[in-house]
């Protein structure tokens, strides 16, 4: 895209968007965390936009774009296509206009985020779950769309939902009485990152905003290394608020010019940052609302001593995945192994390697016989929990010394992902 036809938002238009969203959105805290504040040695502050009535920014985005419509485009309702959080925005939106809107959002949706729409869209919407990511979800929308001639919300991509979303970098300027050194800001498809970013480069030059999305589908950071937006043939689906194959075009171009980094966190880091977020501050984020905090550890240098903005996005989490997000955050910190063990063929082999291979402080987590015959001599899938990582290796060094020892099952991704 040439320089003279990039879309960036005009200041005005976002303080016109946040004149609309005045009594529908939340001006939502920009608080100090003294947790991370301590932890970095800076001055760490949380836009909080896990407070929003729907419990994510994408209301922003949503309701402007929608309330811009014609009558004639109203009267023949609206379609979306959305992972959870933008679907929540447009139903309530669609309720608060009075508009119908038939919203798209992919097969494996946390039951959570699907009742939400529910609950905020009420009888003004209808829900397809379609396909397994949100590009599936995006496609039988478009299809749909033209078939009816409805309007399409578009989740990011959108010249209206990005001044929305924009309005974030307008509140946090105003709610902050020092200079902002660093703002970072989650990424999916970049509607918010590219309104943010292009906002607070027109007010505070000097502030470095950068973009962070999930390891597992760095969507924008192949779109920089390539040049223009890429599909990813395959993305992790963990962080569901921030995994999208495509990022789009007009949000690309805004980032590339206007974000100072993009980078990515493994989804072990996401989710270490949902546990101590919970355990320590009592806040409750969604995989993607925790992208920014997790994302400290890298710039730890870079940002002592400085004034520095998280955008923590959403809170739609669903409590049955906290099995899953304690089982990622223990491998990522390598406090979770697990092995082949291979019991000797003698007499109270078990016991034994209950009582003098494992650790004072090791704890068995998972425990399968390979062949339910012969259990007491045949091997198992033992997986076992570590005070720190420093047990692992004296563990494996017993394990091997006494003939336990089968196979280490963690570095097998074959194998491994029919456990976790």
């Amino acid at each position: 895209m040439k320089t003279k036809d990039l879309y960036v938002p005009h200041l005005e238009h976002v303080k016109r968007a946040a004149n609309t969203l005045q009594g529908v959105v939340a001006v939502t805290p920009l608080m100090n965390s003294l947790t991370y504040s301590k932890a970095f040695h800076s001055n760490i502050m949380l836009k909080r936009e896990d407070l929003q009535l729907v419990r994510s920014y994408k209301i922003r985005g949503a309701y402007n774009k929608i309330s811009t419509l014609t009558e004639e485009e109203k009267q023949r309702g609206i379609v979306c296509a959305s992972a959870g959080n933008h679907a929540q925005g447009v139903a309530l939106s669609c309720k608060l206009l009075g508009i119908q809107g038939t919203i798209y959002m992919p097969s494996p949706t946390p039951k959570q985020k699907v009742e939400q729409v529910e609950m905020f869209g009420e009888s003004f919407v209808s829900i397809v779950l379609k396909g397994d990511t949100f590009d599936d979800s995006y496609k039988a929308a478009m299809i749909n769309c033209q078939a009816e001639q409805k309007t399409f919300v578009h989740p990011f991509d959108d010249e209206k939902v990005i001044e929305g979303q924009a309005t974030v970098a307008l509140e946090i300027l105003s709610q902050s009485s020092e200079t902002i050194d660093y703002i970072f800001v989650p990424v999916g498809g970049g509607g918010l990152a590219s309104g943010v970013s292009s906002v607070i480069k027109l007010i505070s030059p000097t502030t470095k905003v950068i973009g962070v999305e999930p390891e597992g589908a760095p969507s924008m950071q192949k779109a920089f290394l390539y040049g223009e937006p890429v599909e990813l043939p395959q993305i992790e689906k963990f962080v569901d608020g921030a995994a999208v194959q495509r990022v789009g075009d007009k949000t690309f171009a805004i980032c590339q010019q206007h974000l100072d980094a993009m980078i990515t966190v493994s989804e072990g880091k996401v989710c270490q940052t949902i546990l101590e977020l919970y355990n320590k501050d009592a806040i409750v984020v969604e995989p993607a609302g925790a992208l920014t905090l997790s994302a400290l550890d890298q710039f730890k240098d870079e940002i002592k001593g400085k004034n520095v903005v998280c955008v923590v996005s959403g809170s739609n989490n669903d409590i049955t995945r906290t099995a899953e997000i304690k089982e990622r955050a223990l491998l990522h910190a390598n406090l979770k192994h697990y092995f082949i063990v291979r019991f000797p063929q003698r007499a109270g082999a078990l016991k034994e390697f209950v009582a003098e291979i494992l650790g004072p402080n090791d704890d068995i987590t998972h425990f399968e016989y390979s062949k339910k015959h012969n259990r007491e001599n045949g091997p198992a899938v033992v997986g076992i929990e570590l005070k720190t990582e420093a047990d692992l290796a004296p563990l494996v060094e017993r394990m091997k010394k006494r003939n336990f020892y089968g196979d280490y099952l963690n570095n097998k991704p074959d194998l491994f992902q029919f456990l976790v």
